[in-house]
């Protein structure tokens, strides 16, 4: 691997969403601030959108681990489950001991109970759902009459909803608009923009370790720009890919052509670009190469 030869600790671009590598461009940290605010306000639902490889997952832990000790969070990575089975892992999550087979009235029960419990303690409970836009309805109708476990002061459970857009549109059918009236802080977050990318691989190479000069030139980043579209995973996959293909070569740098090559390799390059676009983009890469290939002539 490159790590020795560009003298990092640990591969830079990981497609894990470790929250060390957590980078506070414009929208992440919006979305982190209405998360907090929603959250020590007490409120019963709370939404976040974005499209795919944006960074939600990442988002949710920077969250979690930033809440303090006053919250209790339950964390569900995969929401495709019918309501008995969601009710069953929030129970998991917070350790409410049910006995096998319990009747789902028997299970709310038992719910509500840890739930006042904690509420005694001072505690307030948080539910994380990732990849909410995969929540079948009858399981959003069960998390709303969830919602509605309450002291005569506050919500017994918080909810956040992390999710693609689709989840929108899930949210905008007439059978569950109960639930869509009771989100009451939601943010959708946005794709990095040019200047942050340039922020942004600087900070993940910076934490992995790197303390050399810029392995990016200006031409490769606006190539990783125009690539990737701004999609924080995608930039990832290419700057991975990049670094590969510099070190492939025994370079100490990485090139617009080694992005270039990386991009052509990238499926998700595609699923960014419709036909057109893809043609502007080649358009654009051999006008950058162009450009750069003139400067090193005349220099």
């Amino acid at each position: 691997m490159y790590t020795a030869h560009f003298g990092l600790s640990e591969v830079p671009f990981s497609l894990t969403p470790d929250t060390s590598y957590f980078f506070s461009f414009n929208s992440y940290q919006e979305a982190l601030n209405t998360l907090l605010i929603a959250a020590k306000n007490g409120e019963g639902f709370i939404k976040i959108t974005g499209e795919v490889g944006t960074g939600k997952t990442l988002l949710c832990r920077k969250f979690m681990a930033m809440l303090d000790a006053d919250f209790v969070t339950a964390y569900i990575p995969n929401p495709l489950l019918e309501p008995r089975s969601l009710m069953l892992a929030l129970a998991d999550e917070l350790a409410c001991p049910v006995e096998r087979g319990i009747e789902q009235h028997q299970l709310i029960k038992a719910i509500n109970f840890k739930l006042l419990e904690l509420a005694r303690e001072g505690k307030r409970v948080l539910l994380c759902i990732d990849e909410a836009q995969a929540l079948p309805l009858e399981t959003l109708e069960a998390l709303r009459l969830l919602s509605n476990l309450e002291t005569e002061k506050r919500k017994l459970l918080q909810i956040v909803l992390f999710g693609q857009p689709e989840l929108d549109r899930k949210l905008a059918r007439n059978e569950i608009r109960q639930l869509t009236q009771r989100i009451s802080f939601h943010y959708q977050l946005q794709a990095l923009t040019a200047n942050e990318i340039e922020i942004y691989v600087a900070h993940r190479l910076k934490v992995a370790g790197y303390s050399g000069p810029a392995l990016f030139g200006s031409a490769a980043l606006t190539m990783l720009r125009m690539a990737s579209g701004g999609i924080p995973r995608v930039v990832n996959v290419l700057a991975h890919k990049a670094l590969m293909l510099s070190f492939g070569e025994g370079r100490q740098h990485v090139s617009v052509r080694h992005v270039i090559l990386a991009a052509k390799d990238t499926l998700a390059v595609g699923q960014i670009h419709s036909y057109a676009n893809q043609l502007k983009l080649v358009v654009s890469a051999l006008v950058v190469v162009s450009v750069m290939a003139g400067w090193v002539f005349i220099k």
